[in-house]
């Protein structure tokens, strides 16, 4: 499997935007139960306007990513442009018989999250030099965390069904997966994860604009109980950079993962369920 991403930069500090945009491209692989093992640089530079030592920096904090995950970097592509972007394209591995698919979830499969919500609205916070420091630490610890570890354990007990949680946010990426199974997802809205500070910053405007697109555009299959202020839902919608992986495990399975993640020291929550099919709505929260 082949996987590509590319982003612009989320933070002032080119070695941690490296080691973002890293930890952000290696995710699709471990998504679906894959290994990563080769990685080529995509960068995108204005040459008069920002000094080697900057570039630099760049791909040594993505080494260091693919230094942790155990990939291989084995070269890479520069080209001038007017704006700084960088991400790398990954290869990695997996038996045909062991990919989980984001389109296999079951009736009664329970849904898991890897990582809480919010690195939109807290990239979009530093960009307005509104996050708080500890609130931006908390979104560079998240984003620049592999999903290596909840994807080795996701495979020891039988996943059904996984994705990455990334540019459409948790609920774009939830109907994404019901639609794949024809099922409906239930999701519970106290038990989703937010990052620290991610509620006050929405309420302060500091949303970005896809996080809007995503409302807009997913609302259709969304069904919200009416005890939800359609504002507080707002952070579920958020584009995530390097965010979680949504999982979807048999109970059993589901217990079993959750008590070894606690064991590893692996972040996980239980935020939902999946019912059998509706006519009116792929998503509902509850």
């Amino acid at each position: 499997m082949e996987t590509a991403d590319i982003i612009t930069p989320l933070v002032d500090d080119p070695f941690t935007f490296g080691r973002i945009a890293a930890a952000n491209a290696v995710s699709d692989v471990y998504a679906m139960g894959g290994n990563p093992v080769t990685a080529m640089n995509l960068l995108f530079f204005p040459a008069c306007s920002l000094s080697n030592d900057v570039l630099r920096a760049i791909m040594d904090g993505g080494n260091s990513i693919l230094n942790e995950a155990g990939v291989c970097l084995v070269g890479g592509h520069t080209v001038e442009d007017d704006e700084l972007k960088y991400g790398l394209s990954v290869t990695g591995l997996i038996s045909p018989d062991r990919v989980i698919r984001n389109s296999t979830a079951r009736p009664g499969d329970v849904l898991i999250l890897t990582k809480p919500l919010g690195t939109g609205i807290i990239s979009t916070a530093i960009k307005g030099e509104m996050a708080p420091h500890e609130v931006t630490e908390e979104a560079i610890r998240w984003m620049t965390t592999l999903n290596r570890d909840a994807a080795l354990l996701m495979l020891e007990y039988r996943a059904s069904a996984a994705t990455d949680v990334t540019g459409f946010g948790l609920i774009g990426h939830a109907t994404e997966m019901a639609r794949g199974c024809g099922l409906t997802f239930r999701l519970e809205f106290e038990s989703i994860p937010l990052m620290n500070g991610v509620t006050g910053l929405a309420s302060e405007g500091m949303a970005p604009a896809g996080c809007y697109r995503n409302r807009d555009f997913f609302a259709a299959w969304l069904k919200t109980g009416s005890n939800i202020p359609r504002d507080f839902i707002l952070p579920l919608f958020d584009p995530q950079t390097s965010g979680g992986l949504l999982i979807a495990f048999a109970p059993e399975d589901a217990m079993h993962f959750m008590s070894e993640s606690a064991d590893k020291g692996i972040f996980a929550r239980r935020i939902g369920s999946v019912l059998p099919a509706t006519e009116s709505h792929l998503i509902e929260i509850v």
